[in-house]
């Protein structure tokens, strides 16, 4: 089992792990590391045991809040999927009904009149132009 000496508060401590556990043991360290040189910064010099116990508990307090953040993310995430779930589920809207507009016979006869007129001036036009 290795032996890694780790420094907490600007003092080395000597603990064993298993093997391969060295870097987890190094992460977890400099966090209590740091929390022990904030209350090191404000209170000073302390026993050992106390600036370990506060720096634990800073950590733990840390901890707490992260633990209720994930929960209070796990709810909102829960509610955003039964959201979604609830909206798949609803019944596609119908699609809308256009009307479509029926024309008058006598629109009709009224355009193609009109058509027959301007092809008939087109030819007029046509025929000056070119004579």
């Amino acid at each position: 089992m290795p032996e890694v000496t780790i420094q907490i508060g600007g003092r080395g401590f000597d603990v064993s792990c298993q093997e391969g556990e060295e870097p987890f043991l190094h992460s977890a360290a400099k966090l209590l590391d740091d929390e022990a040189q904030v209350l090191s910064d404000q209170i000073g010099r302390m026993p050992e045991s106390r600036m370990l116990l506060m720096a634990g508990l800073m950590l733990a307090d840390k901890a707490a809040g992260t633990d209720d953040k994930i929960k209070a993310l796990e709810a909102k995430l829960a509610e955003v999927e039964s959201e979604l779930r609830t909206l798949r589920n609803m019944p596609q809207p119908e699609p809308e009904r256009i009307e479509v507009a029926v024309v008058p016979p006598s629109v009709t006869d009224t355009l193609a009149e009109l058509a027959a007129r301007a092809e008939a001036l087109a030819s007029v036009i046509e025929e000056r132009s070119a004579g």
